[in-house]
């Protein structure tokens, strides 16, 4: 009976092992009809251009489902560019967003810009019914949003860490017993 349990948790252990390299957190960017302008930079660039507009380019950085280089109308706001983009992670600090406009003196921009959103003001109904646009601004070419945060470790990751960890440990518990059982 002994044994039984032994090659149980072996498998387990290897299963989990040589699974474990398997799972991708990456999107399958050919669904989502993603360019690959960039070559393998793992750099990606999204087209949601208008033909029938003028398009702007910008970029979505940090922790959002699908960083990358925008095509998008002109007159796009930051709510919008942030749905294209798949939205924020659990782990995004969403009252520090920063918006980076950088210097252009073609578009009337005489100086570089940092330009702080509070995501959690969209929310406010006196916010949303004023529509105050540094609240909510309209992006311009080339500007770029940065989504700062950091990863958190929630009960069930603590708990899978834990789990995993015990089982080795009581694999291998069980594989010393019998080692020292069939030497005596």
């Amino acid at each position: 009976m002994l044994t039984k349990i032994n090659f149980f948790f072996l498998f387990i252990f290897l299963s989990a092992f040589f699974c474990a390299g398997k799972i991708s957190a990456q999107p399958d960017l050919e669904k989502l009809g993603v360019e690959d302008k960039f070559g393998n930079t793992g750099y990606a660039y999204f087209n949601f251009g208008d033909a029938n507009k003028v398009n702007i380019e910008v970029s979505v950085l940090g922790y959002v489902k699908n960083p990358g280089r925008y095509l998008i109308p002109e007159g796009t706001d930051f709510l919008t560019l942030l749905t294209f983009s798949g939205g924020p992670l659990v782990d995004a600090e969403m009252n520090d967003v920063r918006l980076v406009r950088l210097k252009n003196d073609t578009i009337g921009i005489l100086q570089d810009q940092i330009i702080k959103i509070n995501y959690n003001n969209l929310f406010w109904e006196e916010n949303v019914s004023t529509r105050d646009l540094s609240v909510n601004p309209v992006l311009m070419p080339g500007d770029i949003i940065i989504l700062p945060g950091e990863p958190r470790l929630f009960f069930k990751d603590k708990f899978s860490i834990i789990l995993s960890i015990s089982t080795t440990l009581i694999s291998l518990a069980i594989l010393m017993i019998n080692i020292l059982d069939r030497t005596n």
